[in-house]
């Protein structure tokens, strides 16, 4: 239990695979997990609920959340999205839209015409090869090609089944064209730090829990953050023994993970 030998104060909760399982009608709750959240707020841990879910907005994403129980607000969850239009105004990039429509909204004031970078999501049927090709023209014929990526995930777990995630299709394109992807998203040292900021907690007060052993655990450890692997969602017995990324805890689910830490710290450490 070397996670809660010292003091925390917030903590980084993934969603997919730790608060609920995605699937075709909205998922369903992972059992203990509405619970658990309450628990912790009422011990008065900061939370930020960090996702790389790109394939709607964050609006919607609360919608569904909130139909199974969880109260959560926008302003709570931290994702992608609204990082990469922020990036793309000040960098005044132009972007070819390689999203998912229901996502679509969030770019909206976005100057998408001439194209002179790549924003890839979780675009799920549209990643056809008509518009994988589309994205490899814009960067192949671009003087100073810019190819962001809103996660660098594998694969994720959906309706019970594993499913490649966005990371795939941006590492394809960076092999045919030699553009490196910036990654806005976790495992991002960028995108944890301005989680951390957004929730004004130090790193080493700051805990992250995930069903990602690479993208979760790995990349908040990379950032000075304590980091618990959860048996649910895509997790893989095959994790625990990961040749580089080794988790502080790993734990059955999010409400066991609460009993532990309540168990050792029932109060938050704020500072």
């Amino acid at each position: 239990m070397s996670w809660v030998a010292k003091p925390l104060a917030g903590l980084l909760i993934d969603i997919t695979g730790v608060l609920y399982e995605s699937g075709v009608g909205g998922g369903w709750a992972i059992p203990g997990s509405c619970a658990a959240i309450e628990r912790l707020r009422a011990a008065g841990y900061g939370l930020k609920f960090c996702t790389n879910e790109s394939r709607i907005t964050r609006k919607h994403l609360v919608e569904l959340l909130q139909t199974h129980g969880f109260n959560l607000t926008i302003n709570e969850v931290f994702a992608p999205p609204p990082a990469c239009v922020t990036y793309l105004k000040e960098k005044n990039l132009r972007p070819f839209l390689l999203v998912h429509p229901s996502a679509l909204s969030e770019y909206s004031d976005v100057d998408c015409s001439n194209p002179n970078c790549v924003v890839v999501g979780d675009a799920c049927e549209v990643f056809t090869y008509e518009n994988m090709n589309k994205a490899f023209r814009v960067l192949i014929h671009g003087d100073q090609p810019v190819l962001i990526s809103l996660g660098q995930g594998k694969y994720y777990k959906e309706d019970g089944e594993l499913a490649l995630d966005v990371g795939a299709f941006s590492v394809a394109l960076e092999h045919a064209t030699g553009v490196k992807p910036y990654v806005i998203g976790k495992p991002s040292s960028v995108y944890y730090k301005a989680a951390l900021k957004e929730l004004g907690v130090a790193p080493e007060m700051a805990l992250m829990i995930g069903d990602d052993l690479v993208n979760d655990v790995g990349g908040a450890q990379s950032c000075g953050m304590r980091g618990v692997l959860v048996r649910s969602g895509k997790y893989r017995e095959s994790d625990e023994h990961h040749e580089t990324v080794h988790p502080d805890g790993i734990v059955d689910n999010l409400a066991h993970f609460t009993d532990i830490l309540l168990k050792h710290q029932p109060r938050a450490h704020l500072v």
